[in-house]
């Protein structure tokens, strides 16, 4: 189902983000265009925190694969009752790593619980999403952000510590120098409520 009201918003936040940066001109006229929100994700919540951890500091094909192995496990569907009922050992044969699967298992019985009830997020604000989620083993803060940009459709995530984030500012900004994490910060103030946008756009210039 197409969101008209966000695509409408979005477009807006296009037309805005030159006027504040020229850098950002031929980006939004020429690269893929950002679509947050716009369609609403076929994942749950935790199918999608789940995808993100396997997703770490691995190839996208190698992901896919264990994601499709874990699919399999799980009869087809990643389902939080049915990731709960694998062991530990299990979810290892996959490809996982140890860390991984403490991670996918802490979250899982955070879930199954109710200690983390995805209800609630919708009305959160993102960075009491993060205090939820950051407790949790191997679920950092760019974790946490990757979620609510790609899956809660959230506009207003700065995600400064993804390197690709930072190599596509210096690269629209022909910098000489990589800029630091600390700095883009501070210059994604002028942008406050349309920050992931501009992120987006960040992306695909890297």
């Amino acid at each position: 189902m197409i969101n008209e009201l966000r695509a409408r918003e979005l477009a807006v936040i296009k037309r805005k983000i030159p006027k504040i940066d020229p850098a950002f001109t031929y980006p939004i006229k020429n690269l893929e265009p950002c679509t947050f929100g716009i369609e609403k994700s076929r994942e749950t919540y935790y199918q999608s925190l789940v995808r993100a951890v396997i997703a770490q500091q691995v190839s996208t094909a190698a992901a896919r694969t264990i994601g499709k192995r874990l699919r399999d496990k799980c009869e087809g569907s990643i389902i939080v009752e049915r990731v709960g009922q694998l062991s530990l050992k299990e979810l290892q044969s996959i490809g996982l790593t140890g860390a991984k699967v403490r991670t996918i298992d802490e979250l899982t019985q955070a879930t199954l619980s109710g200690e983390i009830n995805f209800r609630r997020f919708t009305h959160l604000g993102d960075e009491e999403i993060i205090q939820e989620l950051v407790p949790l083993f191997g679920i950092g803060r760019w974790t946490v952000e990757m979620f609510l940009i790609f899956q809660l459709g959230r506009l207003d995530v700065w995600p400064v510590d993804d390197l690709a984030v930072r190599r596509g500012w210096d690269n629209l900004h022909k910098n000489t120098e990589p800029i630091k994490a600390k700095v883009l910060e501070q210059l994604g103030e002028p942008f406050i409520g349309m920050r992931s946008v501009v992120a987006w756009y960040c992306w695909r210039a890297s």
